[in-house]
């Protein structure tokens, strides 16, 4: 059963504060994270402005971070969101509020891999993802629900965010999209479709999504007994 009740997951309680103040002060805690852009429902605004002020107040970022309203789909408010990135910074990175336990070291390794100072170090790569590892069996199936094909899951990958990019690479990306396509999920797809490469990275269990009750229940599971820098 998916979160309903009218609500936007953003401002969805998890132990007492909305799961996008969970998700700000993970990122927040990122050495390597130097402007934060939320973009909330529109009409949210001011709900998702007051819900971050706690954290705003903990760690000093007022002037570091800024909320502004989203588009009509998830595409058109990655590219408001990209718009509001000040233009010194060239790494941009991507994140669903939804997966509030993503740990500060997953985006420290996301940036990493595309500056280059990964393990192992390189050039950099222009789009990055966390992924990890399909437990279950994925079958497509048609229509009418019969099984067409059963990839083999070995070469499956669950992918997460926060997901990494040149910011050019990015910018590109968007600028060649369907603003009206509601089918967009993935910014790395959008990368992908224009010929650049994505590279994967391991990603982490406590980045998983808060999509339905369980989901949230399992995360208050996790807040309880989180240590003090998850992996």
């Amino acid at each position: 059963m998916r979160l309903g009740g009218g609500v936007p997951k953003a401002l969805r309680l998890l132990l007492d504060q909305p799961v996008v103040t969970h998700a700000v002060r993970r990122v927040l805690s990122a050495a390597s994270v130097g402007c934060v852009v939320v973009v909330a429902p529109p009409g949210y605004e001011s709900q998702v402005q007051q819900a971050l002020a706690d954290t705003l107040g903990e760690v000093g970022w007022r002037d570091r971070l800024v909320v502004i309203p989203g588009g009509a789909n998830r595409q058109q408010s990655v590219a408001a969101g990209l718009a509001a990135v000040p233009p010194e910074f060239e790494i941009v990175l991507v994140h669903d509020a939804a997966r509030a336990l993503a740990p500060g070291r997953l985006v420290e390794d996301v940036a990493a891999a595309v500056r280059g100072s990964g393990s192992p170090p390189g050039a950099g790569a222009v789009a990055v993802i966390p992924v990890l590892p399909v437990a279950d069996t994925i079958s497509q199936v048609d229509p009418a629900g019969q099984v067409v094909a059963t990839p083999d899951r070995s070469r499956l990958r669950a992918v997460q965010t926060p997901q990494g990019f040149r910011r050019e690479v990015l910018a590109a990306a968007h600028a060649a999209a369907d603003p009206v396509a509601p089918a967009v999920t993935d910014d790395a797809g959008l990368a992908a479709r224009l010929g650049h490469p994505v590279q994967t990275i391991p990603g982490s269990a406590y980045a998983m999504k808060i999509t339905t009750r369980h989901d949230l229940l399992v995360a208050e599971a996790l807040l309880r007994g989180e240590p003090p820098d998850p992996s």
